[in-house]
């Protein structure tokens, strides 16, 4: 019989919508599922967190709680993954397709001997057959990746598995300890960023992105000033994070992160086929573009010809007068 184990991201005292898809898409097929999470100074939070994960149908709820896990540290993820997969027998190894999960699943992978299977937006589960949906060739297409045996190790894209109902339930939480020397930190943060109270890339379900035609940094805050009314993310494509104006992790594309909003809404972005790719299962896209031309308009469920700089401001006014 499958049985999972998932890792879990936390942020701000709850467990990430992304992670808790996951939980949920295992237990709506009849597997064992088990959690495990990571951080600094979180077991003093760990009853709230085992009620996330419990109402999503998580058996357990492992608690790493070490002061070398303020920061992301893959050595120490890794190898106590590794001892708690081990040590209670699961077969499936599983994570949202988060910066972490995409980082970390392949150096489990091959720690376990184990096939592995990324970026996906659906399974099944047969006996010991698993399979998962996952695109290639940019999003064109989609095909089924099936492990005809376990170990098998996946993640999946945030908001396309959905959660279930809250079931009321709270797993056990278990407390386990990072394993002997590879909790020493390699990871030390040299800038930070202010916290914000937007919600996170990968799982956002509205996100507002920007292209090189916001000319400037300083440029942004329109669009960050129209997420903040809606309750948006807010990302760029390439172009604009090769020109300097925000940093890598805003990226949406091909190289950067794949997300899947109810919302979507891209100003001065053309649409080439790598920004496409990160944004293609998107439920609504809006584009906003000078250029008639633009591919986005090809994509796009709604759009508009003008100046975003007129479109943008104009449309945070109309939202104000509505939420």
């Amino acid at each position: 019989m499958a049985k999972a184990l998932v890792l879990v991201e936390e942020k701000n005292g709850k467990i990430k919508n992304a992670s808790l898809e996951v939980v949920h898409a295992f237990k709506n097929k009849g597997v064992e599922v088990d959690a495990i999470v990571f951080g600094s100074g979180i077991a003093g939070q760990s009853a709230e967190l085992a009620k996330n994960v419990g109402a999503q149908g998580a058996t357990k709820l492992f608690v790493v709680d070490d002061a070398s896990l303020a920061f992301y540290q893959p050595e120490a993820y890794a190898e106590t993954l590794v001892k708690a997969f081990q040590d209670s027998s699961y077969n499936i190894l599983s994570s949202a397709a988060t910066s972490v999960g995409k980082d970390l699943l392949p150096t489990l992978a091959a720690k376990l001997d184990a096939g592995i299977a990324t970026d996906c937006i659906d399974l099944e589960i047969n006996g010991d057959s698993l399979k998962c949906k996952r695109p290639f060739l940019a999003g064109k297409y989609t095909a089924w990746a099936e492990f005809k045996s376990f170990p098998a190790v996946v993640n999946f894209r945030a908001n396309m598995l959905g959660l279930g109902a809250d079931s009321g339930a709270a797993a056990e939480v278990v407390t386990t300890t990072v394993v002997a020397g590879s909790g020493n930190s390699k990871v030390v943060s040299v800038e930070g960023n202010a916290a914000s109270s937007r919600p996170d890339l990968n799982e956002a379900d509205k996100i507002v992105s920007g292209g090189r035609s916001l000319k400037s940094a300083e440029n942004f805050k329109i669009l960050e000033d129209l997420a903040d009314v809606i309750g948006a993310a807010v990302g760029a494509s390439r172009a604009a994070v090769d020109a300097g104006y925000v940093p890598h992790s805003m990226q949406v594309g091909q190289t950067g992160k794949t997300v899947s909003p109810s919302l979507y809404m891209a100003f001065g972005i053309s649409g080439a086929i790598q920004h496409l790719a990160g944004m293609k299962t998107s439920k609504i896209v809006v584009a906003i573009n000078t250029d008639k031309e633009a591919p986005i308009f090809q994509k796009a469920d709604y759009g508009a010809i003008g100046d975003l700089f007129e479109v943008a401001p104009a449309l945070t006014e109309e939202f104000k007068k509505i939420l």
